[in-house]
């Protein structure tokens, strides 16, 4: 049998692993198992796998940093005040506290990832709710869902899969990809909450919130968690300017600021460090290496000239077919794999910036149709189901329909 049919049904499998987790076994072990399969069958050599590997480092040191970065503010309750800030701004009224919480998702996709967003915003805003005595929390809930991968574009930053797509080329210096970028994220931020708010409104205006909610006071281990989250931005901001690489100075901040708040309140790391979910990297180090299989069978090649040939022929028709066809894609697959092998054909057909734009913005927001879409959805469905909230996947398809479609539209049309 063609090694390609091999390598086809181990990268299916695997996907189909990822998103549906049989046995409830964690994503990355099927990631893994398909990586293991491919060396085994001698579809890559050793030397290949280990290339395939080395080429997500700086996603991995990225992960790292924001991760320690995100459990200390979570672990110092600088997002439980936050949001319990957000519910006392809103004095009672449940459609201020939809848009304050909407504002606070943004600022924390766009300088923490949208995978902070699901895993400690979610749960904060979850505890604000209760504060405020809101009856059904689940409005409030889906706006963490939803903002996570609408603002997932606002910086190179907001999003793994930003880095994951440009991971054998060049990321776009941070000028470059706000002339890009800024336009077509503020469009689906906007579209998303309209469509959101329009799904949620009779929810919404069901509610009454208590007006005298608690404000609780701001440690000092939260604030210097907070100081460091800002530097990490500015830092992070500035190597983007720079034209450098994100891994390393995400890695560095993220492990200077957890040490400093660490000694101040005299802490060993290994409480926080035992929090992290470290499964992370395994799970994007066997989706490299799957799709460095899939780059050997000419499939990420075939996908090149068709990008081509669609930008030779109207930039128009490659922008919206690219981002259209990659944002299901992703629902389908999950955008991690999906970004990897439509990154590889990006890198290799030599496309437009608005092209190679068009293909981040369907790994980015192309998964807010479904809850399999991305990683960041997935963490957000595990955050509900341990505060006893169940969302079905037809029940979030249906709101997915109205809210993304319409975003993915404007984005790209702003591109």
């Amino acid at each position: 049998m063609n090694p390609s049919v091999y390598t086809f049904a181990i990268a299916a499998a695997t996907a189909a692993g990822v998103v549906v987790r049989p046995f409830r076994l964690p994503e990355a072990v099927w990631a893994v198992a398909g990586a293991a399969l491919i060396l085994a069958l001698g579809i890559l050599e050793p030397g290949e796998v280990w290339i395939g590997v080395t080429k997500g480092t700086d996603v991995y040191l990225f992960l790292i940093g924001m991760m320690l970065l995100s459990e200390l503010a979570r672990k110092e309750g600088l997002f439980d005040w936050v949001a319990a800030i957000a519910t006392s701004y809103a004095k009672g009224s449940p459609k201020k506290l939809f848009f304050l919480v909407y504002v606070v998702g943004i600022v924390v996709t766009a300088l923490l990832s949208n995978d902070a967003t699901a895993v400690v915003l979610t749960p904060a805003v979850y505890a604000a709710c209760r504060a405020a005595k809101v009856n059904n929390p689940l409005p409030y809930l889906l706006i963490c869902a939803f903002i996570a991968n609408a603002a997932s574009f606002v910086l190179p930053i907001s999003n793994p899969a930003n880095l994951v797509i440009f991971a054998g080329g060049e990321m776009p210096s941070l000028g470059r990809w706000m002339t890009i970028f800024l336009a077509p994220s503020i469009g689906a931020i906007i579209m998303t909450f309209v469509a959101l708010y329009l799904t949620q409104r009779k929810a919404i205006s069901a509610e009454t919130l208590a007006v005298d909610v608690p404000r609780p006071d701001l440690s000092l281990p939260a604030r210097l968690a907070g100081a460091g989250l800002v530097i990490t931005a500015i830092v992070l901001l500035g190597a983007s300017a720079a034209h450098l690489d994100l891994g390393m100075p995400t890695f560095i901040a993220g492990t200077v600021t957890t040490l400093i708040v660490l000694s101040v309140v005299r802490q060993s790391p290994l409480g926080i460090v035992h929090e992290i979910s470290w499964s992370v990297i395994p799970l994007v180090a066997g989706l490299f290496v799957v799709v460095e299989a899939i780059n050997q069978t000419g499939a990420t090649a075939m996908l090149a000239g068709v990008l081509q040939s669609l930008s030779a022929h109207s930039e128009a028709r490659a922008i919206a077919s690219a981002g259209i066809g990659v944002a299901f894609l992703s629902n389908v697959v999950n955008n991690l794999p999906a970004g990897l092998f439509a990154g590889s054909a990006v890198g290799l057909a030599q496309v437009s910036d608005r092209v190679a734009g068009a293909v981040l913005i369907g790994v980015d927001l192309g998964p807010n149709l479904s809850v399999t879409g991305s990683l960041a959805t997935i963490l957000w469905l595990a955050a509900l189901r341990r505060e006893g909230i169940h969302v079905s996947a037809l029940s979030f398809l249906k709101i997915g329909i109205v809210v993304m479609v319409p975003a993915l539209i404007v984005a790209l049309a702003l591109l």
